[in-house]
């Protein structure tokens, strides 16, 4: 049973004000131990939740970099609205890998007049190439060449037979690795800059023009041309669509980005 002191100086009164008063003080201390526990108890569900997406987002990407990937990869890539493969180059040694060892006699070869523009080629896997592919494959072409970079909208587009590409040049002349020369007619075709990154049903990641994206991928985010530098807006595409940040980076195009809300 608790002991009740009284101070004998006091009187009934004072006593009984003095020991509602503690009882204030306790009761207060009380209360703010209970808030205490329950914020702490909060940050600790905070913390364990944050801790479980972490795990769930590295056990993607481990899933993600066990993945086996195509031999197209290697390149810049994307699948046509249509089904056709697209390929291009990322620099110039693939350049001269895309057009030498894998391009076909029935494919299309696309550049632009832009100096360090890449060479794209669509993989015609012996079926008649579609005008919308043609235009996707213009879109990438101009996209991934210095126009994004530079901030333009279109650049100057050509496709051609892969017969018309070559290393031959004129006696005292010299093509440089990821060069060539293009021989007979050149089809200029209209072109826009135009970006999206999805993933595809495989778990690639996939980058190309905004409907050959649509076409294959559930999850994708459309990007313009803008200021943030790309590995903010890596961070942000892996949120919404998954994969890892290595690989979203490499699908991107050199210069600054903007993501387009839909």
């Amino acid at each position: 049973m608790p002991k009740l002191t009284l101070d004998l100086t006091k009187s009934i009164d004072q006593n009984a004000s003095a020991y509602f008063e503690r009882a204030k003080k306790i009761k207060k201390k009380i209360e703010g131990a209970g808030k205490a526990l329950n914020e702490n108890l909060k940050k600790l569900k905070e913390l364990e939740t944050k801790k479980e997406k972490i795990v769930l987002e590295k056990s993607k990407e481990e899933k993600f970099k066990e993945r086996k990937q195509e031999w197209y990869e290697k390149f810049r890539w994307f699948i046509s609205s249509e089904g056709f493969l697209v390929i291009g180059g990322r620099d110039a040694t693939s350049n001269e890998i895309v057009v030498k060892k894998h391009t076909e006699p029935d494919d299309l070869v696309l550049h632009t007049d832009m100096a360090g523009s890449p060479f794209f080629v669509v993989k015609s896997d012996n079926k008649k190439i579609g005008e919308k592919t043609k235009e996707e494959a213009a879109d990438a072409t101009c996209t991934f060449s210095r126009a994004w970079k530079l901030g333009l909208q279109t650049s100057s587009v050509f496709y051609v037979n892969p017969e018309q590409v070559s290393k031959k040049t004129k006696a005292g002349e010299y093509m440089g690795k990821g060069a060539f020369m293009i021989y007979g007619k050149t089809n200029y075709i209209k072109n826009i800059v135009n970006l999206a990154v999805g993933i595809s049903k495989n778990q690639q990641i996939m980058s190309g023009p905004t409907d050959s994206i649509k076409a294959n991928c559930e999850k994708y985010v459309v990007l313009v041309q803008g200021s943030e530098k790309s590995s903010a807006v890596a961070k942000y595409i892996q949120h919404k669509i998954g994969g890892t940040i290595d690989e979203i980076i490499r699908a991107l195009p050199s210069g600054g980005f903007k993501v387009k809300r839909e």
